[in-house]
């Protein structure tokens, strides 16, 4: 068994409009992941950078197959100000997005 096969590769992504509401929030996803590192060693940031095109920052993470990338986004919701999550699933050549947005005005 190859040991990739036990991790996906998903992106956190954080919008421009939401960066641009919340400029702060980037330093704290940054000491969020790390932290998270701290407590689930097999959970890894293998890259983080911006996107120039749209102004979103990327978080590349590997995530083991035991974790649910989900569960990192729920307590990551008690640590940023209300946002809106977009979910796009993974194909065979592409990984699962993880979009953070400022939520709709109601």
């Amino acid at each position: 068994m190859d040991p990739q096969d036990n991790f996906t590769v998903t992106e956190l992504r954080l919008s421009y409009r939401y960066i641009k509401t919340h400029p702060w929030v980037v330093t704290a996803v940054n000491g969020f992941l790390s932290a998270y590192f701290m407590e689930q060693p097999s959970f890894r940031v293998q890259r983080h950078f911006d996107e120039l095109e749209s102004g979103t920052h990327v978080w590349v993470c590997e995530v083991p197959a035991t974790m649910e990338m989900a569960h990192l986004v729920r307590r990551l919701k008690a640590d940023i100000p209300p946002f809106h999550q977009t979910v796009t699933s993974s194909t065979s050549d592409v990984h699962s997005h993880y979009l953070i947005d400022c939520p709709d005005p109601a």
